[in-house]
C-alpha cells in the first residue's frame, strides 16, 4: 500500500503529526511519500523540517491508494479534488478546532496500523457540480463537498435574490446570501445560518437563506436529483459574490445564476473508528 501524507503546515507545526504518522505506517509495511498541500506564503514563519523528501503531489498521487490529511476540515476539503480527479480515498486528522469530516485525533494516530491491513471502511460523500451562467454563456464550473455559497459584499446593503427547483420559481427574497450545501456541509456555514443538521451520508441538496428580509424564504431540505438555481437581481452600487468549499470569491453581476446539482463524482472518507455521527455531533457541538 502506498499512502501521500498531506500536512497543513500551519496546522501541523514541524510536520510532528504527519511525521509520526509516516514512522507507524512504514513500521506497519506501507510505503509512504510526503507531500505539502500547497506552497507557503512568502514571508510566512513556518519553518519546514529539514533534510525531508518533499515530492510532487501530483505525481505521488497518480500510484496512490490513499491520502492522509493533517489539519482542520478546510484542509480535507482543499485536499479533496485532488484526491478525487484520482479517484484516491481520504483520511483526515483533526488539528483544528472543530473537525467534522476528520476520522481521527492527533491522539489516534497509531490506529493508522490498520490501514496496510485493509482494516478499514469507506463512506461515500455527495457532491455537487456547481456552474455559474450569464445568458447562455458558462463562466465558471466548480465542485462541491460543503458547500455553495453566495453573499453579498462588504457594503451593508441586501442583495436580491430568486430560488428556482427544477425551473420552477420557489421564491424570491432580499437578504445577505444564500447557501447551497450538501449533507457534509449542513453541519458548517449552512448551520451557523439557522439550516438543519443532515446525516452527512444522506444525498439531498439542502438551501439555507442567510438573513432574509422575508418570511417566505426559509431552509429547504430537497431531493437529491434537484437542480437547483439561483439568480441574481440587479446588482448596481452592490456586489455579490459566490464562493465554492472556501476557496477564492467569483464576483457575479446582476442577472446571473448559480445553478448547483448533485456531482456524478463522490468524495470517499475512510473509517477507521465507529464513532456515531450523533457522538460526533454531541462532542464537537454539544458541550461548546
Amino acid at each position: 500500500m502506498k499512502v501521500v501524507l498531506s500536512p497543513n503546515p500551519y496546522r501541523d507545526r514541524g510536520l510532528k503529526a504527519a511525521l509520526r504518522a509516516r514512522d507507524i505506517l512504514r513500521t506497519a509495511g506501507a510505503e509512504t511519500a510526503l507531500c505539502l498541500p500547497f506552497a507557503l506564503d512568502q514571508g510566512s514563519h513556518v519553518e519546514l523540517p529539514k533534510g525531508q523528501d518533499y515530492r510532487n503531489m501530483q505525481e505521488e498521487l497518480k500510484n496512490a491508494d490513499l491520502l492522509i490529511c493533517f489539519g482542520g476540515d478546510g484542509t480535507i476539503l482543499h485536499a479533496a479534488k485532488d484526491a478525487n480527479a484520482h479517484n484516491i480515498p481520504i483520511l483526515g486528522v483533526n488539528l483544528g478546532s472543530v473537525g467534522f469530516m476528520a476520522e481521527l485525533e492527533q491522539s489516534e494516530l497509531d490506529m493508522l496500523a490498520r490501514l496496510p491491513e485493509r482494516k478499514y471502511s469507506i463512506e461515500h460523500r455527495m457532491m455537487l457540480d456547481v456552474t455559474v451562467r450569464r445568458g447562455r454563456e458558462v463562466l465558471s464550473r466548480d465542485v462541491a463537498l460543503n458547500d455553495a455559497v453566495i453573499t453579498k459584499g462588504a457594503v451593508a446593503r441586501v442583495i436580491d435574490l430568486t430560488l428556482r427547483g427544477d425551473g420552477v420559481p420557489i421564491y424570491s427574497f432580499s437578504g445577505d446570501g444564500i447557501i447551497l450545501a450538501t449533507p457534509t456541509g449542513s453541519t458548517a456555514y449552512s448551520m451557523s445560518a439557522g439550516g438543519p443538521i443532515v446525516e452527512p451520508t444522506a444525498e439531498n441538496v439542502l438551501v439555507t437563506p442567510i438573513c432574509a428580509h422575508s418570511l417566505q424564504a426559509k431552509p429547504l431540505v430537497m431531493g437529491r436529483d434537484r437542480v437547483v438555481s439561483v439568480r441574481m437581481g440587479k446588482l448596481s452600487r452592490k456586489t455579490a459574490y459566490l464562493s465554492v468549499d472556501g476557496g477564492r470569491a467569483f464576483k457575479l453581476c446582476g442577472g446571473d445564476t448559480v445553478e448547483v446539482r448533485r456531482s456524478r463524482g463522490v468524495t470517499r472518507l475512510v473509517r477507521l473508528t465507529d464513532h456515531s455521527f450523533y457522538e460526533i455531533i454531541d462532542q464537537k457541538l454539544g458541550k461548546a
